[in-house]
């Protein structure tokens, strides 16, 4: 249900995909995604939970193994260079439904809650990356982790994404590596770009 559900809200967005089509496509009745979901905003929270998560889908973003690798690298440039990787890959997978989210979002309570909380899950995880580099002296001079955190959040935001991607035709990867170094310059001190041995592989591409 979860698979044709987004396909409906993709192609038809929030407003435009009713639970009785959801039901209809997923080829069972309509009490079902009742009783499942418990609403339409229920099935999108789903949905938004399994394209985020991937197969592990009952555990947050934080404790998911792509983040560790992230937290894990040593090399400050290869972790912001990880990072935007690993954002690339999320984006692909969740970013036409993060749009359908977020244009949703003003006329449903329910949705509009699951956007905040998007929202702000998202800036705690890229803050967790800039304090590892501040805590290592890696960030640029005069950058404090608050504003470092908000640059981070803002350069690695879906929405820009979705500018670069869907408006403009950028591939996924000329997103990647914009971006990646883009973070670098923006945000690391000149000449650290190592402060201690590399504990993980390069970054997958």
């Amino acid at each position: 249900m979860v698979t044709e559900a987004q396909r409906l809200f993709e192609r038809d967005g929030y407003a435009g995909t009713s639970v009785a089509a959801i039901a209809s496509a997923a080829g069972v009745a309509l009490k079902t995604v009742y009783l499942i979901f418990g609403s339409k905003p229920g099935v999108l929270r789903a949905v938004w939970h399994r394209v985020l998560r991937g197969e592990r889908d009952d555990l947050p973003v934080g404790e998911q193994d792509w983040f560790h690798e992230v937290m894990q690298e040593g090399d400050p440039r290869r972790r912001l260079l990880r990072n935007a990787h690993n954002s690339r890959v999320v984006k692909e997978r969740a970013g036409a439904i993060m749009e359908v989210i977020r244009a949703a979002a003003p006329g449903d309570p329910e949705i509009g809650e699951l956007w905040r909380r998007i929202q702000t899950d998202f800036h705690a995880n890229q803050r967790a990356i800039i304090e590892s580099l501040a805590d290592e002296g890696a960030l640029a001079p005069g950058l404090g982790a608050d504003t470092a955190a908000d640059v981070l959040w803002a350069l690695n935001h879906p929405t820009l994404y979705q500018l670069f991607t869907a408006e403009r035709g950028w591939t996924a990867e000329r997103y990647e590596r914009w971006l990646g170094d883009l973070l670098v310059s923006q945000l690391l001190k000149p000449g650290r770009s190592r402060t201690r041995r590399s504990q993980t592989a390069p970054a997958r591409s």
